[in-house]
């Protein structure tokens, strides 16, 4: 007869009674902060996406000005200017005396808004759709495809000017025209994951416990898919607020006086050989911006995904 509340481990040298006894190893957060810190590149990503969140957040507390004040007085004037007041603006002034660095301030909360709010929705979309489409298969998979087959055709640049065309510049509906064309990128990469998962064991035992389409899906599926959206949103969202960039340049995004990244480069755009800053800056910090969410989406793929966990061993 066993006596003991559990057998004894020996664990490097050490005996142990009890399980509880034994040393617990560090968290997965605590891990991937490790990870973190040894990543120069990670750490410049989460820096430049927090001091833009941080603008986004509280943009009154940086913007030395008000964006939208004009005085011609000001009329392109150069970085380090100051003013009669004594007012400095260090970014310089555009065509119509505003000031550049708090138009940039003000600028990152379009973006942001923009760029999350497409991954959102969009995510949700794409993987509903994608799992439906994964465990279905059949004639719902054909149908699904096929829309994807057929949004992939259509030039993403000329579908969204199309549609902000037809339902008018706000920012609702920049928002409408980039979600209908990227929940497909979230629907392609769950459907084969999906393809995949449906044949496990799990999956087969909750069918035969009687567990219904709906409660697979979001119980057993979902779950399970979700490191590989939250990867696919992080990497995305650079991706979005390049495109919310290129419709404010094109003049189809956020109609002015509203600030915005891609409306100040296209308003430099005519003053590129007399007043350089105007689209110089903008463009720095957009690119910067988006570089920090690449590294920042690198860094959570090699976390999240165990491919690349068993490679870095």
């Amino acid at each position: 007869m066993v006596t003991e509340k559990a057998a004894a481990v020996a664990v490097g040298g050490t005996t142990y009674h009890d399980v509880d006894e034994m040393p617990q190893g560090p968290s997965d957060l605590t891990l991937a902060l490790r990870e973190l810190m040894r990543r120069p590149p990670a750490l410049f990503g989460l820096f430049c996406c927090a001091v833009v969140l941080i603008w986004a957040l509280l943009p009154g507390l940086f913007s030395p000005l008000d964006p939208l004040a004009q005085n011609l007085d000001r009329y392109l004037k150069a970085p380090g200017y100051v003013d009669v007041q004594g007012r400095t603006y260090w970014l310089g002034t555009d065509q119509q005396g505003r000031d550049i660095l708090s138009r940039i301030i003000y600028g990152s909360r379009i973006s942001l808004i923009v760029g999350i709010a497409t991954v959102i929705v969009s995510g949700i979309v794409g993987v509903f759709l994608g799992i439906v489409a994964g465990y279905y298969g059949g004639w719902v998979d054909t149908v699904i495809s096929r829309i994807i087959d057929t949004m992939l055709a259509v030039p993403f640049i000329l579908l969204a000017m199309g549609l902000v065309a037809i339902l008018g510049a706000s920012l609702q509906n920049i928002i409408v025209a980039i979600t209908i064309r990227t929940w497909i990128i979230y629907a392609r990469v769950v459907r084969g994951e999906v393809f995949s998962l449906r044949e496990q064991e799990f999956v087969a035992g909750a069918r035969a416990a009687g567990c219904g389409a709906m409660r697979i899906l979001l119980v057993y599926l979902l779950p399970n898919v979700m490191s590989s959206t939250i990867v696919v949103a992080t990497l995305n969202l650079g991706r979005m607020i390049i495109i919310e960039a290129s419709l404010s340049f094109l003049g189809v995004g956020v109609p002015p006086p509203t600030p915005t990244w891609g409306g100040m480069l296209a308003e430099g755009r005519a003053f590129l050989d007399t007043a350089w800053w105007i689209a110089f800056f903008p463009g720095v910090v957009l690119m910067l911006t988006v570089l920090g969410m690449n590294l920042l989406g690198d860094w959570l793929r090699d976390i999240l995904d165990p491919r690349m966990k068993r490679l870095g061993d």
